[in-house]
């Protein structure tokens, strides 16, 4: 359970600096694409998490 914790958090942290580079680069609807894009990714890693899978 240890490692699938740590996996969980590194593909967060993957998702956030992702995210973070998208908002200071981009602009417009790209950017809001790509923060919707980085928010449903998260989402449906946690819930993959949850899942066992």
């Amino acid at each position: 359970m240890k490692r699938m914790n740590s996996r969980l958090l590194m593909a967060f942290g993957a998702y956030a600096v992702l995210a973070l580079l998208a908002y200071f680069t981009l602009d417009g609807k790209l950017r809001y694409a790509i923060m919707l894009l980085m928010g449903g990714l998260s989402v449906k890693t946690y819930i993959a998490h949850r899942a066992g899978w």
